[in-house]
């Protein structure tokens, strides 16, 4: 599987952040719509199928990320 930069994670991820934040602030469709389509490119660029996991890959894979955090884990 072909892995994004990090940088792009990173934007991907702001993104998606920022249109959350306005996404509840106002509920409009673009806004909706634009979150859609960073969702797929989040999940595609992470090789997963769901925009929470692919927010946790991408978060993973940034500079930076503690890669021994277990806290994630479910038991």
């Amino acid at each position: 599987m072909l892995m994004a930069h990090p940088a792009v994670l990173r934007n991907l991820v702001e993104q998606y952040d920022t249109l959350r934040i306005l996404q509840a602030e106002n509920g409009d469709a673009e806004v909706q719509q634009r979150m859609d389509d960073i969702a797929y490119t989040l999940c595609i660029s992470t090789g997963t199928r769901d925009v929470d996991a692919a927010l946790i890959a991408a978060r993973h894979r940034l500079p930076g990320a503690r890669t021994q955090d277990d806290s994630l884990l479910t038991t």
